[in-house]
C-alpha cells in the first residue's frame, strides 16, 4: 500500500493523474489502477470522478493527510536506535529573509519546550514552499503571501508587514525616488518571486523608463550590489534591515509605498499536530516581540 500511498501524494502535487504518471514515471492508465486499487483497499472513494477529470474528495483529502504520515514513518524505519522512540519531526519551510529574522529564536524556544521533537528548514522561493504545504511535503512554511487565494484547506497567519524602498549608494545624492529611479541603473528584484511581482506591478504602474542591469532573487545579494554602486533597487525593509547597511541609504516612497506581507501558510488547525501548532504559536510570539 506504500507504493500507492506515495501515487496518491504525486496526485495531490501534480494535480492529474497523466501529471502524476509523468513526475513518477508510470502511464496514466497505470496511475488509475493503483487509486482504484487504494481505494478498493481502504473500501472508500477518494475522488469525485467527472469525465476524464478526478478531483480529491473529502475522503481523499484525510486519506492524503494519514497517508503522507505513515509514508514518513516508513522511510524512516531503521533510522531510530533500538528501544527508544522515533523523534516528531516538523518540516517548515522559510524564505531567507524569515531565516535570517525571528526564525532561529522562535526554533530555539521550541527544542527547549520538545525536547523530544527535531525540525528541519527548507529553503526555497514562496511559490515553491506553497505548493510543498499544498502536497504535503511539508507541514508549514514562512512566506510572502502569495497573490492569489490559497486552497479551501490551507490557512493564512499574517506576521509582518514589510514596506518598500528604494535603496540608493549611501553617498548618492537626492531624495526624489522617481528621478532616480529613471535616471540611475537599476537592480530588479527576480519576477519570478512574489515580492519581485509586487515590484515589477509598481513599475508598471508608475511608467518609470529604467535601465536595467541586473536581476537576482537574494536580498542581500542586492543591497551588497548597491552598496558597491553598481545601481538603485527597491526592496523591502526586512526585519534584519530595520537598521540599513552603512553602505547604502534608504529612500520613503511617500504615498507610493508598497508592502509585502509575511506569513504561515499551514493546513487548518483541526488538521495539525500539537508540536506543529506550538511551533506557529512560538513563531508568531516572537514576531510580535520584535519593534
Amino acid at each position: 500500500m506504500i507504493k500507492e500511498l506515495k501515487t496518491l501524494i504525486a496526485v495531490a502535487r501534480e494535480g492529474t493523474f497523466a501529471a502524476a504518471g509523468n513526475k513518477i514515471g508510470l502511464t496514466q492508465a497505470a496511475v488509475s489502477a493503483q487509486m482504484q486499487r487504494l481505494e478498493a483497499e481502504l473500501g472508500v472513494e477518494l475522488f469525485d470522478r467527472k469525465g476524464r477529470s478526478a478531483q480529491l474528495n473529502r475522503m481523499g483529502h484525510q486519506v492524503l493527510l494519514q497517508g503522507q504520515e505513515l509514508v514518513r514513518q516508513f522511510q524512516s524505519l531503521g533510522t531510530t536506535s533500538v528501544g527508544l522512540p522515533a523523534d516528531v519531526l516538523i518540516t517548515l519551510g522559510a524564505i531567507a529573509s524569515v531565516q535570517r529574522s525571528f526564525l532561529p529564536q522562535a526554533l530555539a524556544q521550541f527544542h527547549q519546550r520538545s525536547p523530544q521533537c527535531r525540525t528541519r528548514v527548507v529553503p526555497g522561493l514562496s511559490m515553491e514552499l506553497v505548493n510543498q504545504v499544498d502536497s504535503g511535503e511539508i507541514d508549514m512554511a514562512a512566506i510572502i503571501r502569495p497573490p492569489f487565494s490559497l486552497q479551501s484547506d490551507l490557512r493564512w497567519t499574517t506576521l509582518a508587514r514589510e514596506p518598500y524602498r528604494l535603496i540608493v549608494p549611501a553617498d548618492m545624492p537626492g531624495d526624489d525616488w522617481a528621478e532616480l529611479l529613471s535616471s540611475q541603473s537599476f537592480i530588479r528584484y527576480d519576477r519570478s518571486s512574489f515580492g519581485g511581482r509586487q515590484v515589477d506591478r509598481f513599475l508598471r504602474e508608475t511608467h518609470i523608463p529604467l535601465h536595467e542591469v541586473c536581476e537576482l532573487d537574494e536580498l542581500d545579494a542586492i543591497i551588497k550590489l548597491v552598496a558597491n554602486g553598481v545601481g538603485v533597487a527597491l526592496v523591502p525593509e526586512t526585519t534584519p534591515h530595520h537598521e540599513w547597511p552603512a553602505g547604502v541609504r534608504p529612500i520613503d516612497l511617500n504615498q507610493r509605498t508598497f508592502h509585502r506581507d509575511i506569513g504561515l501558510v499551514h493546513r487548518a488547525r483541526r488538521s495539525l499536530t500539537e508540536p506543529v501548532k506550538l511551533l506557529i504559536q512560538l513563531i508568531t510570539e516572537q514576531v510580535l516581540k520584535k519593534p
